[in-house]
């Protein structure tokens, strides 16, 4: 196969098609939300993610590793449970690899979740909270490298409205009391100082992790509509008393999941 990224992208998308069949959105599943697929709607079909080309098996406990095809009351949504890191040596193009396929198979639509530390306090863990925007610290970006091939568009991006005002609507329309925030995505695999969290505060930061933002460029710049929230499951590092622990996270994900199927499933029938 090609070492291109986007015609390794395609022909992942061109399996997907042949496999679960056609979809309108994505659904990127993160730590401890696995259970979210089966309470979406009427599962049509999976297969591990491996089985697709490109995709490497997830080690990061947590990540069920499944592709599932969901009918989310007509809807229908293909949903990874499961992504691939920066802080497991993955070269960008992998990180984006499940977005670009999905986008390139014909969804419209990325739907993008994640486990987050909470630089707001009110914001305590179990709490969902919409990504209005993010600060992309990771030092990486999908668009550097060679200029995207013949047939895609160009590398610079606008993304003054990355995440998407109307399903961000949309989402407020079925839970009014929706927190929203700016989510900074970090390299990872450690957690943050205290001292980082005081600078990511002062830069306007509400939510922290260690993915998400280079899913987010990367479809944005296919033209695809971006949502993105965000499960609390703990405040960040120096606003609690309690050690920062990736049990704490799978756990609080396994506990709030019937709640964060509902916030899906009205993005998702929006779309």
């Amino acid at each position: 196969m090609s070492e291109d990224p986007y015609a390794r992208a395609a022909a992942a998308g061109a399996a997907v098609r042949d496999r679960l069949g056609e979809h309108r959105a994505v659904l990127v599943l993160g730590s401890g939300w696995a259970q979210v697929a089966e309470l979406l709607g009427t599962v049509r079909g999976g297969l591990p993610m491996h089985d697709l080309p490109g995709f490497p098996a997830p080690v990061v406990q947590g990540h069920s590793g499944m592709a599932h095809s969901v009918d989310v009351d007509g809807t229908p949504v293909l949903v990874l449970a499961g992504r691939s890191h920066l802080y497991e040596e993955h070269p960008v193009a992998t990180v984006v690899h499940g977005v670009r396929a999905a986008v390139l198979a014909g969804c419209e639509v990325v739907m993008l979740t994640n486990a987050a530390g909470s630089l707001v306090e009110a914001n305590g863990p179990g709490t969902p909270v919409l990504i209005s925007d993010q600060l992309n610290l990771t030092g990486a970006n999908p668009m550097t490298g060679p200029e995207p091939p013949e047939g895609y568009p160009g590398r610079f991006s606008d993304l003054t409205d990355l995440y998407s005002p109307r399903l961000r609507a949309a989402a407020h329309a079925a839970f009014p009391a929706l927190a929203e925030g700016v989510y900074a995505g970090m390299l990872g695999g450690s957690y943050e100082t205290p001292a980082e969290i005081h600078m990511l505060r002062a830069m306007g930061a509400d939510l922290v992790g260690m993915s998400t933002v280079l899913e987010a460029i990367a479809a944005r710049h296919l033209g695809a509509e971006v949502f993105g929230a965000s499960l609390v499951t703990n405040l960040a590092a120096g606003l609690s008393a309690t050690a920062l622990d990736h049990g704490e996270v799978l756990a609080t994900g396994k506990a709030s999941v019937g709640r964060l199927a509902e916030l899906l499933r009205a993005v998702a029938t929006a779309v």
